[in-house]
């Protein structure tokens, strides 16, 4: 036990012995290297031909990676640069129509494509605009705009929310059964009336209606076809939807329903509009000749209020620019009757519009004014002035016209 003691105790003096050595030699060369001029520094060893081949693979590569030299990734930056989004209404809505129309008619390949989201309407679309980095656009309707302003349910909206145009005006729809004994809206006290999911337009404005008339109904949480479906089916008495007419799900309904009047009482009269549905609207609702009295409220194109010098502002100004001018081809057959009461100059009180589009319509009065006096010294020097208003009006959108396709020549 003896003879095994001793050689640990030699064991341990060396190692503690090379241990010091050692570490006199690392301090001595490294005080020898920081005073080392840096010129005297060895030059680092030549890589190797096959290195350097490596070397500049791994930088191309990396390069293609960050879309310095990737035809894909420059795709995928002019395709978000160029896409704008716009959250309309659900399936059979007329704003999701409006949506689609706006894409068939602004859709520039790779320079400008519109994209139709489905969404739930009214509220949950400025919810949307305001909170949703994937939404340029949203169309919703003034009530429901103001009443979230007043409301203060997603915060402050007039420095954050702003709108580009006023749009149209959507009806009330009210839809019961053809056999239900209801024949005013006071009768659906009690009943179970559908009306659209929460947050929506169709649901804030429906029980704003509702209020304001003193009728209490047992709500449920559906909207569009399958609201329409339940409501045929006998599950429901009744459904108010909010659209445009004629709306594309109530046009699908050939029969077994009837529209039931929503009077312009005096309760209502500050925020909404007096409006009728026909036999026209809704032949397979409404007997021929007949006309049934509702309400109305505004529509509103909106956007976040961006900064000037983001890209999101420099996209929605360039649909400012394919949107604007061509509001006359929306505004033609086929499309949507609808459009023919959009006027972009039109304003929203209390609401600040859009730079872009407030700068578009400034041009574009600056510009009329210009050509009305180029028209007046047309006219003096071509025998004066025309025999009737009309005849007046016509001659100058022709000489519009006629200057035009001047300048663009």
């Amino acid at each position: 036990m003896g003879g095994g003691t001793q050689p640990s105790g030699w064991s341990d003096f060396l190692c503690r012995g090379c241990l010091v050595l050692c570490t006199a030699a690392i301090v001595t060369l490294g005080s020898a290297a920081r005073a080392e001029p840096a010129a005297t520094k060895a030059a680092p060893p030549e890589r190797p031909a096959h290195a350097v081949k490596v070397h500049r693979h791994r930088v191309a590569r990396h390069s293609r990676d960050r879309g310095d030299d990737n035809p894909q990734a420059a795709l995928a930056e002019r395709l978000n640069k160029n896409t704008v989004a716009i959250v309309a209404g659900g399936l059979g809505s007329t704003n999701l129509a409006a949506a689609q129309e706006l894409a068939a008619v602004l859709n520039d390949g790779d320079n400008l494509r519109i994209l139709p989201v489905v969404g739930a309407g009214g509220g949950r679309n400025i919810r949307d605009v305001r909170f949703l980095k994937g939404i340029d656009l949203g169309i919703t309707q003034t009530n429901v705009l103001a009443h979230l302003q007043a409301s203060r349910e997603i915060g402050t909206l007039d420095d954050k929310i702003v709108y580009l145009a006023k749009l149209f005006n959507e009806e009330v729809h009210l839809l019961v059964r053809a056999d239900s004994g209801a024949t005013t809206i006071a009768d659906l006290t009690g009943r179970t009336v559908g009306l659209g999911v929460p947050g929506s337009g169709a649901q804030i404005i429906g029980h704003d209606i509702l209020d304001r008339l003193g009728v209490k109904v047992r709500e449920v949480d559906l909207a569009g076809a399958d609201a329409i479906a339940r409501l045929k089916a006998g599950e429901l008495d009744a459904v108010m939807l909010i659209g445009g007419k004629p709306v594309p799900a109530v046009v699908g309904v050939a029969s077994g329903l009837r529209v039931l009047p929503v009077p312009f009482a005096k309760p209502l009269r500050d925020d909404f509009l007096p409006a009728t549905l026909t036999s026209e609207d809704y032949p397979g609702l409404i007997a021929p000749g007949r006309a049934v009295e509702t309400l109305a409220v505004g529509t509103v194109l909106i956007a976040y209020n961006w900064p000037k010098d983001s890209d999101h502002y420099a996209k929605i100004e360039k649909f400012v620019g394919a949107f604007f001018p061509r509001i006359a081809q929306l505004q033609a057959s086929p499309r949507h009757p609808k459009w023919r009461e959009v006027n972009l100059a039109a304003t929203l009180p209390g609401w600040t519009r859009f730079a872009a589009a407030q700068d578009w319509l400034d041009r574009r009065r600056d510009l009329e004014v210009k050509q009305r006096d180029q028209f007046e010294q047309f006219v003096r020097a071509h025998g004066g002035t025309p025999p009737s208003a009309a005849a007046r009006d016509k001659l100058f959108r022709d000489f519009v016209k006629w200057s035009e396709a001047r300048a663009r020549r």
